[in-house]
């Protein structure tokens, strides 16, 4: 296996030597750098004790979680040998402190006990009960056969991080597969991207109030090919209780861009698409804090990193939004400036944003009628 050597963050680490990065022995991708930076931040305001990233792979996420938080113990895992081999090399240039080897096991003792396991993600959370404060999967596709496993793993007010690339499903491509792996059905068309992610929060929910669980969202976004959330979890019954009333279905038509959303157990009537989550997909304060942390961090991507956080932040915390080009594409309109609409929104009353899932939709607690209304004015 080549070998090149590359640095992210306070990391330095190798990496195989491919030329697609699905046909390195060891994966790592360079795009999702981005969603690294923010994991770190998301730690840097939580401040966890035990962290354990499930799917290491080549390490970085973990090591840069040891270099880059206050984490006192971070676990690193992954079942394949040649992971693990390259996870220890890495290891090495990073903390330099002697290892501690025992055929699958690796420990290193410093200022922070750092410990790689090779073994499969389900049972080493299955061995360690209860044990981490924070329980990161970032899966390569859906992360729904490690779910159970983590939820056990996790304290029982910890924080589980979660990543879906498998947006096909989620977005509606393949239908079939989302009912298989979600247990719900998705919509295609301009609203998908949230539709997904808040199918992949609905799942994790009915996963952990089976556990007596609720769920409080953090921080949740799309980007690029991935869906990303990351969940701190609510001890008791009653916590599980509230996280279901959020639970839900929405309405979409094709032919208008209409939505409404319905909070029940059940549809109530058809062409619902669900069960999906319709509670809000960020803490408002929390996000404060990363922006906070994240211009003071010293980060490569770190304008990036900002202006994305600034557009989660600026975002209303309501489900869905009207996209303006496919709003104007159905009704034989010309698509005006989104700031011109929400300035003729705001002055009616309503409250408006733009929205991460699209730079050219908008959220806003006005209805349907009165948007489109909006638009046409603005012709």
């Amino acid at each position: 296996m080549k070998l090149v050597n590359i640095k992210e963050g306070r990391a330095e680490i190798f990496i195989p030597k491919a030329e697609r990065i699905y046909d390195a022995p060891v994966f790592y991708n360079p795009a999702m750098r981005l969603n690294r930076d923010l994991s770190v931040l998301v730690l840097q305001v939580l401040n966890p004790k035990t962290v354990l990233d499930a799917l290491s792979a080549t390490g970085i996420r973990g090591i840069r979680y040891a270099l880059e938080t206050n984490a006192e113990e971070v676990w690193l895992n992954d079942i394949n040998p040649e992971a693990f081999k390259l996870i220890i090399r890495n290891l090495k240039i990073n903390f330099g402190e002697k290892l501690t080897l025992d055929d699958k096991m690796t420990i290193i003792k410093g200022e922070k006990e750092i410990i790689a396991t090779n073994k499969d993600a389900n049972l080493l959370m299955a061995e360690k009960f209860r044990y981490f404060n924070f329980v990161d999967l970032d899966p390569f596709g859906s992360p729904m056969e490690f779910l159970d496993s983590a939820l056990r793993s996790v304290k029982r007010k910890g924080v589980l991080a979660v990543t879906a690339t498998d947006t096909a499903p989620l977005c509606g491509a393949h239908p079939k597969a989302c009912l298989r792996k979600y247990n719900s059905k998705p919509l295609r068309g301009e609203l998908c991207h949230e539709s997904g992610l808040r199918i992949l929060i609905g799942a994790i929910v009915r996963y952990a109030v089976k556990y007596d669980l609720g769920v409080h969202v953090l921080f949740a976004y799309y980007k690029d090919h991935y869906f990303r959330a990351f969940l701190q979890l609510k001890d008791g019954a009653k916590e599980g209780d509230k996280s279901l009333k959020d639970m839900g279905y929405v309405y979409f038509e094709p032919k208008t861009g209409r939505f409404e959303i319905e909070r029940n157990f059940l549809p109530s009537r058809k062409g619902a698409f669900g069960p999906l989550w319709l509670g809000p997909l960020k803490e408002q304060q929390f996000i404060e804090k990363m922006i906070e942390k994240a211009e003071k961090a010293e980060l490569p991507q770190n304008n990036k990193l900002l202006k994305f956080l600034n557009i989660i932040k600026d975002e209303l915390n309501i489900p869905f939004f009207y996209d303006f080009h496919a709003l104007a594409r159905r009704n034989s309109l010309e698509v005006r400036k989104l700031s011109d609409v929400c300035n003729i929104l705001q002055k009616k009353g309503y409250r408006s944003s733009r929205t991460h899932f699209s730079p050219t939709a908008i959220k806003a607690d006005a209805p349907f009628e009165i948007v489109l209304e909006t638009l046409k004015l603005l012709q």
